[in-house]
């Protein structure tokens, strides 16, 4: 009888976002598999990491930090083999995902190398985008705006077309695309409506006007919220000044 395979949202990254049902199920569980970077630590594991029972069996899924599909194919494939054998087993498995693992997740991978043949249970969590959106202190949108999500590595024309059919617009991935985009919004004259969020959550997050940063790349986990519709936000919740007491 085959084991349970839980997607585990373990949220943005403070301990205390973790739902309490993602809480149960990650003590209960036997086995618990992580994604990390093949050039660091895995951020998941570490938002959950008080938590963790020394009995427990981790699988980590190291991921190359590489543009390629090819390589982390590979990867997911071997991964999906090892969870596999423990859920033949009879044994629960819970793999963990920052964020929610059906928004932008590394979980729908293996979700789709293993639930044709295993049960599984989706367990949400709370995203980056309304984390970004929280600690910003601005809502994401209201009545009938707009709000589109959109990847930074698209090209500039692709952007501005999707820019210029939205009221409100998050970027995602953002990385070494962030000089680029922060042109592409000055051109836009948008820069003005733009707030640039950095590990939200975090004891080192920041928060900054978009006009007020430079360079040429963002971490990982950074985001940009961009209004641009007819509620007075931009106006009331976007001076320097007021984003300034935010920085931290």
């Amino acid at each position: 009888m085959s084991g349970l395979l839980y997607g585990l949202g373990v949220g943005p990254g403070d301990p205390e976002l973790i739902t309490l049902k993602a809480l149960r199920i990650l003590q209960r569980v036997k086995v618990v598999a992580w994604p990390a970077p093949d050039d660091g630590k895995s951020f998941a594991r570490s938002i959950v990491a008080e938590y963790l029972k020394a009995d427990q069996l981790e699988i980590p899924i190291i991921v190359p930090m590489k543009t390629s599909r090819h390589p982390a194919k590979n990867v997911y494939d071997q991964a999906a083999t090892a969870i596999s054998l423990h859920l033949k087993s009879g044994s629960d498995v819970a793999v963990l995902c920052e964020g929610d693992p059906f928004f932008y997740g590394s979980f729908m991978y293996l979700f789709e190398r293993l639930a044709a043949d295993h049960p599984c249970e989706i367990v949400p969590g709370v995203s980056s985008l309304m984390t970004a959106a929280a600690v910003l202190k601005r809502p994401l949108a209201a009545r009938n705006d707009v709000l589109t999500i959109i990847p930074a590595p698209l090209s500039d024309t692709e952007i501005e077309a999707r820019l210029a059919i939205s009221d409100a617009v998050a970027f995602i991935k953002v990385g070494r695309h962030f000089a680029r985009l922060r042109a592409l919004l000055e051109r836009l004259d948008l820069l003005q409506n733009a707030a640039y969020v950095e590990r939200a959550s975090l004891p080192n997050q920041k928060i900054v006007p978009m006009s007020d940063i430079g360079g040429d790349a963002a971490p990982y986990f950074s985001m940009v919220l961009v209004y641009k519709g007819s509620e007075p936000w931009i106006e009331t919740l976007l001076p320097d000044a007021k984003l300034a007491e935010c920085v931290s």
